[in-house]
This record gives C-alpha cells, sequence and structure tokens, in this order.
C-alpha cells in the first residue's frame, strides 16, 4: 500500500458536481492498492499516519499529531500511485490492484483510521473527482507498507 499524505488547511473532493468529501485542517491522503496488499498493509499506514507528529508546536518544530491540532482526514482511492512510466510514453496500471482487491482494502484502511479516532472523509472510489486543497507548509509524505 502507498499513500501520499498532504497536510492541508482545507480540502474536498466533488464528484458529478456533488461534494462527496470535505475537511478543514488536515490531511488528505491519495491512497493506492497493490495486488499482494492485505489487511495487515492496511492497518500499518492507518496507524501510522494517525501517530505521525506533523504539525508544529510553539517553537515551530514537527511536535503535534493530527489529534493535538483538532484535524480530520480527506482519504482518496489513487490507483495511478502504481503507474509506471518506465518504458514508452504512457503509464503501464499492471501493479495497481484490481477494483475488486483494491476498494475493500481502501474502505478497510478508512475504518481502521476511524478505529483510531480520527475523522475520515471520503471520495468515490473509481470516480473522476475534483480534487481541491490548500496545501499546508507544503508538507507531504510518502507511507509504504511494504
Amino acid at each position: 500500500m502507498r499513500v501520499i499524505l498532504q497536510r492541508s488547511k482545507r480540502a474536498s473532493v466533488t464528484v458529478d458536481g456533488t461534494v462527496t468529501g470535505e475537511i478543514s485542517s488536515g490531511y488528505v491522503l491519495l491512497v493506492g492498492v497493490t495486488h499482494e496488499d492485505t489487511k495487515e498493509d492496511a492497518e500499518y499506514c492507518a496507524r501510522k499516519i494517525a501517530q505521525m507528529r506533523l504539525f508544529e508546536d510553539e517553537e515551530g518544530k514537527m511536535n503535534r499529531s493530527i489529534y493535538d491540532n483538532g484535524g480530520d482526514v480527506l482519504s482518496i482511492s489513487q490507483f495511478t500511485l502504481y503507474g509506471n512510466i518506465r518504458k514508452g510514453r504512457r503509464p503501464s496500471f499492471v501493479e495497481a490492484a484490481r477494483p475488486d482487491h483494491a476498494e475493500p482494502l481502501w474502505h478497510y484502511f478508512n475504518e481502521v483510521l476511524r478505529n483510531e479516532g480520527l475523522k475520515v472523509e471520503e471520495g468515490v472510489f473509481g470516480a473522476m473527482m475534483d480534487v481541491e486543497l490548500v496545501n499546508d507548509g507544503p508538507v507531504t509524505m510518502i507511507v509504504e507498507s511494504k
């Protein structure tokens, strides 16, 4: 599992003109699933993200967690994170998991985040989405289970 985490001041995802998820301060997560990923991979990534300290304290050091900051999560499925562009001009997505494997694992990942005490808003799996965010920092991290 591969997650691109972006700290944001506000973010939303819209599908067909309808906002499906919206947060103020927190994390925008772009979540990619590959064939070998399991529930253990989802649990590892979710718990790692929940425990990260990416918000500044009074001294400007990243010592505060999303809990300390009162932030929320916007989780968006993103199969293109496993796109391979080494050959040719068009990406290959053979490393991305098929929807019947990826979608339940993405939902499980979101549930683990919720069980960790976070409010999680979601995009729509497999949909064309308009994602808007105001990146805070910018702070961007890559979290991988393998």
